[in-house]
Protein backbone atom coordinates (compact mmCIF):
# COMPACT_ATOMS: atom_id res chain seq x y z
CA UNK A 1 0.00 0.00 0.00
CA UNK A 2 1.22 3.53 -0.80
CA UNK A 3 -0.26 6.47 0.66
CA UNK A 4 0.45 9.90 0.16
CA UNK A 5 0.43 12.06 3.68
CA UNK A 6 0.06 15.73 3.01
CA UNK A 7 1.27 18.10 6.38
CA UNK A 8 3.51 20.96 5.45
CA UNK A 9 4.29 22.79 8.62
CA UNK A 10 4.97 23.31 11.46
CA UNK A 11 8.19 21.11 13.25
CA UNK A 12 6.58 20.47 16.28
CA UNK A 13 2.82 19.38 14.23
CA UNK A 14 4.65 17.34 11.84
CA UNK A 15 6.18 15.33 14.98
CA UNK A 16 2.64 15.09 16.45
CA UNK A 17 2.39 12.51 13.04
CA UNK A 18 4.65 10.06 13.56
CA UNK A 19 2.77 7.91 15.91
CA UNK A 20 0.00 7.37 13.00
CA UNK A 21 2.68 6.30 10.66
CA UNK A 22 3.78 3.42 13.40
CA UNK A 23 0.18 2.75 13.85
CA UNK A 24 -0.47 2.21 9.85
CA UNK A 25 2.54 -0.19 9.67
CA UNK A 26 1.48 -1.92 12.24
CA UNK A 27 -1.88 -3.22 10.64
CA UNK A 28 -0.74 -3.15 6.97
CA UNK A 29 3.62 -4.56 6.89
CA UNK A 30 3.76 -3.49 3.36
CA UNK A 31 2.47 0.20 4.01
CA UNK A 32 5.51 3.06 2.14
CA UNK A 33 4.57 6.37 2.61
CA UNK A 34 5.05 9.60 0.62
CA UNK A 35 4.99 13.29 2.38
CA UNK A 36 4.26 16.97 1.52
CA UNK A 37 6.53 18.79 3.33
CA UNK A 38 7.96 22.09 3.76
CA UNK A 39 11.61 22.36 2.99
CA UNK A 40 12.58 23.84 6.08
CA UNK A 41 11.29 20.77 7.84
CA UNK A 42 11.67 18.34 5.60
CA UNK A 43 14.04 16.19 7.67
CA UNK A 44 11.35 15.68 9.98
CA UNK A 45 9.47 12.68 7.92
CA UNK A 46 12.81 11.57 6.87
CA UNK A 47 12.81 10.12 10.70
CA UNK A 48 10.46 7.54 10.30
CA UNK A 49 11.56 4.44 8.42
CA UNK A 50 8.16 4.05 6.35
CA UNK A 51 8.43 7.24 4.56
CA UNK A 52 9.83 6.62 1.09
CA UNK A 53 9.74 9.84 -0.46
CA UNK A 54 9.59 13.52 0.81
CA UNK A 55 8.01 16.50 -1.92
CA UNK A 56 8.75 20.15 -0.64
CA UNK A 57 7.08 23.05 -0.83
CA UNK A 58 8.34 26.71 -0.64
CA UNK A 59 4.84 27.69 -0.06
CA UNK A 60 6.33 31.37 2.35
CA UNK A 61 8.30 32.12 -0.49
CA UNK A 62 5.76 31.17 -3.10
CA UNK A 63 3.64 33.31 -1.50
CA UNK A 64 5.57 36.38 -1.55
CA UNK A 65 6.91 36.44 -4.80
CA UNK A 66 4.58 34.14 -6.63
CA UNK A 67 5.10 35.74 -10.20
CA UNK A 68 8.73 35.18 -10.11
CA UNK A 69 8.24 31.19 -9.07
CA UNK A 70 5.78 30.43 -11.50
CA UNK A 71 8.40 31.76 -14.09
CA UNK A 72 11.24 30.08 -12.17
CA UNK A 73 9.50 27.12 -13.09
CA UNK A 74 8.78 26.27 -9.57
CA UNK A 75 5.12 25.96 -8.85
CA UNK A 76 5.10 23.46 -11.90
CA UNK A 77 8.03 21.81 -10.60
CA UNK A 78 6.04 21.14 -7.34
CA UNK A 79 2.59 20.18 -9.26
CA UNK A 80 4.51 17.43 -11.43
CA UNK A 81 6.00 15.87 -8.52
CA UNK A 82 2.76 15.99 -6.55
CA UNK A 83 0.95 14.36 -9.12
CA UNK A 84 4.29 12.21 -10.45
CA UNK A 85 2.87 8.54 -8.74
CA UNK A 86 -0.55 6.58 -7.74
CA UNK A 87 -1.11 5.87 -4.37
CA UNK A 88 -3.97 4.31 -2.87
CA UNK A 89 -4.93 6.90 -0.53
CA UNK A 90 -4.08 10.87 -0.27
CA UNK A 91 -4.90 12.29 3.41
CA UNK A 92 -4.37 15.69 4.74
CA UNK A 93 -3.22 15.45 7.76
CA UNK A 94 -2.72 19.55 8.36
CA UNK A 95 -6.51 20.52 7.17
CA UNK A 96 -5.70 24.11 6.92
CA UNK A 97 -5.99 26.30 3.94
CA UNK A 98 -2.76 26.22 2.94
CA UNK A 99 -2.58 21.89 2.99
CA UNK A 100 -6.32 22.62 1.27
CA UNK A 101 -4.77 24.02 -1.50
CA UNK A 102 -2.67 21.26 -2.06
CA UNK A 103 -4.66 18.54 -1.85
CA UNK A 104 -6.54 20.78 -4.53
CA UNK A 105 -3.77 20.64 -6.82
CA UNK A 106 -3.52 16.77 -6.07
CA UNK A 107 -5.31 15.06 -9.22
CA UNK A 108 -7.72 12.48 -7.49
CA UNK A 109 -9.68 12.36 -3.93
CA UNK A 110 -8.04 13.44 -0.68
CA UNK A 111 -9.22 12.31 2.73
CA UNK A 112 -9.23 15.18 4.92
CA UNK A 113 -11.35 17.05 8.08
CA UNK A 114 -14.82 17.46 7.71
CA UNK A 115 -16.33 20.82 8.76
CA UNK A 116 -17.02 20.16 12.26
CA UNK A 117 -13.28 19.06 12.95
CA UNK A 118 -11.57 21.47 10.36
CA UNK A 119 -9.59 24.45 12.42
CA UNK A 120 -9.43 26.65 9.27
CA UNK A 121 -13.03 26.62 7.02
CA UNK A 122 -13.59 26.55 4.68
CA UNK A 123 -10.54 24.19 4.18
CA UNK A 124 -12.99 20.92 4.21
CA UNK A 125 -14.12 21.96 0.84
CA UNK A 126 -11.17 20.58 -0.69
CA UNK A 127 -11.72 16.88 0.33
CA UNK A 128 -13.63 14.40 -1.31
CA UNK A 129 -13.81 11.69 1.83
CA UNK A 130 -14.67 13.52 4.83
CA UNK A 131 -13.41 12.47 8.62
CA UNK A 132 -14.72 13.38 11.55
CA UNK A 133 -13.08 13.30 14.54
CA UNK A 134 -13.09 15.52 18.43
CA UNK A 135 -11.07 18.61 18.01
CA UNK A 136 -10.54 18.45 21.93
CA UNK A 137 -8.13 15.65 21.90
CA UNK A 138 -4.32 16.21 21.90
CA UNK A 139 -2.81 16.64 18.39
CA UNK A 140 -1.23 13.26 18.04
CA UNK A 141 -4.09 11.48 18.94
CA UNK A 142 -6.00 13.25 16.14
CA UNK A 143 -3.47 12.39 14.03
CA UNK A 144 -3.59 8.93 14.82
CA UNK A 145 -7.40 8.65 14.20
CA UNK A 146 -7.18 10.39 11.12
CA UNK A 147 -4.81 8.48 9.35
CA UNK A 148 -7.03 5.54 10.93
CA UNK A 149 -9.60 6.67 9.21
CA UNK A 150 -8.47 7.17 6.28
CA UNK A 151 -6.87 3.83 6.09
CA UNK A 152 -10.07 1.75 7.38
CA UNK A 153 -8.14 0.55 10.74
CA UNK A 154 -9.11 1.28 14.57
CA UNK A 155 -6.64 3.02 16.43
CA UNK A 156 -4.03 0.55 18.14
CA UNK A 157 -4.49 0.79 22.35
CA UNK A 158 -0.98 0.96 22.37
CA UNK A 159 0.39 4.29 23.77
CA UNK A 160 1.37 6.10 21.02
CA UNK A 161 5.14 5.46 19.66
CA UNK A 162 6.89 7.64 17.26
CA UNK A 163 8.42 5.49 15.31
CA UNK A 164 11.58 7.12 14.18
CA UNK A 165 15.10 6.03 13.43
CA UNK A 166 18.03 8.80 13.38
CA UNK A 167 20.87 6.67 13.17
CA UNK A 168 22.01 8.65 10.19
CA UNK A 169 21.92 12.02 12.18
CA UNK A 170 25.41 13.03 12.94
CA UNK A 171 26.81 15.52 15.59
CA UNK A 172 28.13 18.91 13.62
CA UNK A 173 31.62 20.47 14.10
CA UNK A 174 31.66 23.07 16.23
CA UNK A 175 33.58 25.89 17.43
CA UNK A 176 33.96 25.00 20.96
CA UNK A 177 34.84 21.52 22.88
CA UNK A 178 31.83 19.66 23.17
CA UNK A 179 31.92 18.16 26.95
CA UNK A 180 29.75 15.95 29.10
CA UNK A 181 27.21 16.20 31.03
CA UNK A 182 25.69 18.77 29.06
CA UNK A 183 21.92 20.62 28.61
CA UNK A 184 19.96 21.54 25.87
CA UNK A 185 18.27 25.23 26.83
CA UNK A 186 15.53 25.65 24.25
CA UNK A 187 15.20 29.45 24.73
CA UNK A 188 13.49 30.39 21.64
CA UNK A 189 10.22 30.42 20.28
CA UNK A 190 7.54 31.61 17.40
CA UNK A 191 5.69 33.48 19.69
CA UNK A 192 6.69 36.63 22.01
CA UNK A 193 4.22 34.97 24.83
CA UNK A 194 5.89 31.57 24.68
CA UNK A 195 9.42 33.33 26.06
CA UNK A 196 10.94 33.06 29.15
CA UNK A 197 12.96 36.14 29.91
CA UNK A 198 16.23 36.21 29.23
CA UNK A 199 17.50 37.42 32.90
CA UNK A 200 15.84 33.84 34.27
CA UNK A 201 17.56 31.99 31.42
CA UNK A 202 21.49 32.62 32.14
CA UNK A 203 20.25 32.34 36.25
CA UNK A 204 19.42 28.79 35.03
CA UNK A 205 22.89 28.95 32.89
CA UNK A 206 24.50 29.36 35.90
CA UNK A 207 22.84 26.97 38.12
CA UNK A 208 23.74 24.15 35.64
CA UNK A 209 27.69 25.34 35.56
CA UNK A 210 28.28 25.72 39.26
CA UNK A 211 26.80 21.72 39.18
CA UNK A 212 29.01 21.05 36.46
CA UNK A 213 26.62 20.83 33.08
CA UNK A 214 27.49 22.49 30.01
CA UNK A 215 24.62 24.10 28.52
CA UNK A 216 23.83 24.68 24.69
CA UNK A 217 21.75 26.89 23.43
CA UNK A 218 20.23 26.55 19.67
CA UNK A 219 18.60 29.09 17.68
CA UNK A 220 16.57 29.26 14.18
CA UNK A 221 17.38 32.59 12.76
CA UNK A 222 19.91 35.67 13.53
CA UNK A 223 17.74 37.06 15.99
CA UNK A 224 17.26 34.04 17.76
CA UNK A 225 21.33 33.69 17.76
CA UNK A 226 21.63 36.63 19.32
CA UNK A 227 19.49 35.98 22.21
CA UNK A 228 21.47 32.87 23.10
CA UNK A 229 24.45 34.92 22.90
CA UNK A 230 23.19 37.18 25.38
CA UNK A 231 22.05 34.24 27.67
CA UNK A 232 25.42 32.36 27.12
CA UNK A 233 27.28 35.39 27.76
CA UNK A 234 27.17 35.01 31.78
CA UNK A 235 29.45 31.58 31.57
CA UNK A 236 32.19 30.11 30.08
CA UNK A 237 30.38 26.82 30.21
CA UNK A 238 27.12 27.79 27.68
CA UNK A 239 27.22 27.90 24.24
CA UNK A 240 25.26 29.75 21.70
CA UNK A 241 24.84 27.22 18.72
CA UNK A 242 24.60 28.81 15.23
CA UNK A 243 21.47 27.59 12.84
CA UNK A 244 22.25 23.83 12.37
CA UNK A 245 20.95 21.53 10.37
CA UNK A 246 17.61 19.71 12.01
CA UNK A 247 19.60 16.18 12.01
CA UNK A 248 22.45 18.25 13.78
CA UNK A 249 20.10 19.16 16.14
CA UNK A 250 18.81 15.68 17.04
CA UNK A 251 22.14 14.58 17.12
CA UNK A 252 22.95 16.88 19.93
CA UNK A 253 20.04 17.03 21.95
CA UNK A 254 20.18 12.96 21.66
CA UNK A 255 23.33 12.87 23.58
CA UNK A 256 21.81 15.54 26.25
CA UNK A 257 21.23 15.05 29.90
CA UNK A 258 18.19 16.66 29.84
CA UNK A 259 16.23 19.32 27.75
CA UNK A 260 14.63 22.53 29.27
CA UNK A 261 13.03 24.15 26.90
CA UNK A 262 9.92 27.07 26.05
CA UNK A 263 7.15 25.86 23.86
CA UNK A 264 8.26 25.16 20.40
CA UNK A 265 9.39 22.64 17.81
CA UNK A 266 12.46 21.69 19.47
CA UNK A 267 10.41 20.73 22.90
CA UNK A 268 8.82 18.12 20.30
CA UNK A 269 12.15 16.73 19.17
CA UNK A 270 13.09 15.85 23.06
CA UNK A 271 9.97 13.73 22.92
CA UNK A 272 10.91 12.19 19.73
CA UNK A 273 14.14 11.39 21.37
CA UNK A 274 12.37 9.88 24.22
CA UNK A 275 15.16 12.23 26.59
CA UNK A 276 13.89 13.86 29.28
CA UNK A 277 12.48 17.07 29.34
CA UNK A 278 10.86 19.78 31.06
CA UNK A 279 9.13 22.61 28.80
CA UNK A 280 7.06 25.58 30.20
CA UNK A 281 3.73 27.07 29.23
CA UNK A 282 1.77 29.67 29.67
CA UNK A 283 0.04 30.99 26.66
CA UNK A 284 -0.97 27.33 25.23
CA UNK A 285 -2.79 24.47 26.33
CA UNK A 286 -1.03 21.45 26.79
CA UNK A 287 -3.78 19.13 26.71
CA UNK A 288 -4.03 19.92 22.81
CA UNK A 289 -0.29 20.52 21.58
CA UNK A 290 1.95 19.42 25.07
CA UNK A 291 5.12 17.72 24.66
CA UNK A 292 3.86 14.10 23.94
CA UNK A 293 5.16 10.50 25.67
CA UNK A 294 8.03 9.49 28.22
CA UNK A 295 9.80 11.70 30.63
CA UNK A 296 7.97 14.55 29.40
CA UNK A 297 7.53 16.95 32.18
CA UNK A 298 5.19 20.50 31.91
CA UNK A 299 5.74 23.27 33.59
CA UNK A 300 2.44 25.59 33.85
CA UNK A 301 1.76 28.84 34.54
CA UNK A 302 -0.63 29.21 38.07
CA UNK A 303 -2.36 32.43 36.35
CA UNK A 304 -6.23 32.11 35.16
CA UNK A 305 -5.63 33.67 32.18
CA UNK A 306 -3.49 30.45 30.71
CA UNK A 307 -3.97 28.94 28.33
CA UNK A 308 -4.83 32.65 26.40
CA UNK A 309 -3.62 31.88 22.78
CA UNK A 310 -2.78 35.01 22.64
CA UNK A 311 0.76 35.99 20.90
CA UNK A 312 1.57 39.24 22.50
CA UNK A 313 0.28 39.75 26.40
CA UNK A 314 -3.01 42.08 27.10
CA UNK A 315 -2.91 42.50 30.50
CA UNK A 316 -2.37 45.74 31.39
CA UNK A 317 0.93 45.22 33.52
CA UNK A 318 2.74 43.64 30.36
CA UNK A 319 5.39 45.50 29.05
CA UNK A 320 5.31 45.86 25.32
CA UNK A 321 3.46 42.70 24.96
CA UNK A 322 5.87 40.79 27.28
CA UNK A 323 4.08 38.02 29.05
CA UNK A 324 3.11 38.34 32.87
CA UNK A 325 2.97 34.83 33.17
CA UNK A 326 6.20 33.59 32.01
CA UNK A 327 7.66 36.38 33.63
CA UNK A 328 6.06 35.07 37.16
CA UNK A 329 7.77 31.45 36.77
CA UNK A 330 10.50 31.92 38.79
CA UNK A 331 13.81 30.47 38.30
CA UNK A 332 14.31 28.14 41.27
CA UNK A 333 10.92 26.53 40.61
CA UNK A 334 12.15 25.78 37.28
CA UNK A 335 15.81 24.28 38.32
CA UNK A 336 14.38 22.64 41.30
CA UNK A 337 12.41 20.15 39.05
CA UNK A 338 15.08 20.21 36.56
CA UNK A 339 17.47 19.02 39.34
CA UNK A 340 15.29 16.58 40.29
CA UNK A 341 15.11 15.21 36.65
CA UNK A 342 18.56 14.94 36.29
CA UNK A 343 19.00 13.05 39.91
CA UNK A 344 16.10 10.71 38.95
CA UNK A 345 18.40 9.34 35.79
Amino acid sequence: MRVLIIKLTSMGDLMHALPALTDAAQVHPDIEFDWVVDKAFAAVPKWHPRVRKVITTSHRSWRQSWLSSLKQGELTGFYKALNADDYDVVVDMQNNLKSALVSLLRKGPVYGLDKYSCREKPAHLAYRHPINVNPGQHAVERMRQILASALGYSVPDATADYGTDLAHCQLPKLDFALTRPYLMLVHNASWLTKLWPIKHWQAVVLKAAEAGYQCLLPCGNDEEYQRARQIASVSEKAFALPRLPLDNVAALMREAEAVLASDTGLAHMAAVLGKPAITLYGSTDTHLIGTYGDKQHHLITGMTCSPCYKRRCPLPESHEGQPVCMAGMEVDQVWHRLESLLQAQ
